[in-house]
């Protein structure tokens, strides 16, 4: 029987899944917190494929996974009785209306159909599809059938949902709208992980970020400590030669843009700067917390869309 760390909501170790000669999934080895995390990274990243595996659909090639405290492998039922699924396609049956199918989702978890009623009725609500719960889903427009998968995957009062590109093929109205639902799950105790490669939903919606890249994991991390809450630009006076050296020697990562550094710290970087500056006897024009994105930092580090 696998374990994860205390108070995981998510854990893998070592996980690997090939498609044949072709590698998805390299040596996985991350660890998050309840919360709302996002799993960023380009089309092809392997993002949909660890979804997969993490629900039990895709048995992994190598290495472990646990949700919520159960591995996976061991009893991938009990993983699905505590999840939903919102899946990138549209597999939505569309000679049903909305309630009937919210109806049999909630059935399908094991609740009685009367209260399964009830419940497709409050979550319709909640996703603003109270007026058209009788139409049939082959009527909807693409935001309505995004917002009926929403209801499905979320019927049954999942300690977890997975959505996976929940915004795709949405127009930008019907993207903040998918946002705001998504930022209001966690009111009602629903843990979320949201897979997209539009970073900018990711940093509107998320705590904590898995980012992938061919694979593997790019880097992983509380959403503020990722796009560099600690780091700081300064333009300096004169040669910085020594004001780097002095930076470096207290840990601090340098990025030199032409008279801009950019300092970067596990530490007040402001405080580092301001001792660095005075070792080296240096001068600066201007100090500036620094705008990272998380688009910054999956280019910089080897991802491009």
């Amino acid at each position: 029987m696998t374990s994860s760390p205390a108070g995981a909501l998510i854990s893998t170790s070592q996980l690997g899944h090939a498609y044949g000669d072709i590698v998805a999934l390299h040596h996985l080895d991350f660890t998050v917190p309840a919360g709302r995390i996002g799993l960023v990274g380009a089309n092809g990243a392997g993002k949909s494929t660890l979804i997969k595996v993490l629900l039990g659909i895709l048995d992994p090639t190598e290495g472990t996974a646990q949700v919520l405290g159960i591995g996976v492998a061991d009893d991938p039922i009990a993983v699905r009785a505590r999840v939903g699924y919102m899946p990138e396609e549209t597999c939505l049956p569309l000679a049903q209306t909305a309630a009937d199918f919210t109806v049999y989702a909630a059935e399908l978890a094991g609740i009685p159909t009367k209260a399964a009623r009830q419940r497709a009725s409050d979550v319709l609500t909640l996703v603003g599809l109270h007026e058209e719960r009788f139409r049939y889903l082959g009527e909807f427009s693409t935001g309505m059938k995004q917002r009926a998968m929403l209801a499905q995957a979320i019927v049954h009062d999942p300690d977890l949902v997975f959505l996976d590109e929940p915004t795709a093929g949405l127009d930008p109205e019907g993207r903040a709208e998918m946002l705001s639902l998504i930022g209001r799950l966690g009111e009602f105790g629903i843990n979320v992980l949201v897979s997209s490669h539009v970073l900018t939903d990711i940093e509107s919606t998320c705590d904590w970020v898995v980012m992938l890249d061919g694979g593997r994991v790019l880097r992983t991390g509380p959403l503020t400590g990722i796009t560099g809450s600690d780091t700081v630009d300064v333009e300096l006076l004169g040669d910085g030669h020594d004001v780097i050296a002095a930076l470096q020697k207290r840990g601090a990562e340098v990025e030199v843009r032409g008279a801009v550094l950019r300092v970067r710290s596990t530490d007040d970087a402001f405080d580092l700067i301001r001792d660095a500056l005075a070792e080296a006897g240096a001068g600066m024009k201007r100090l500036s917390q620094s705008e990272t994105s998380l688009e910054d930092i999956f280019l910089a580090e080897g991802g491009a869309e």
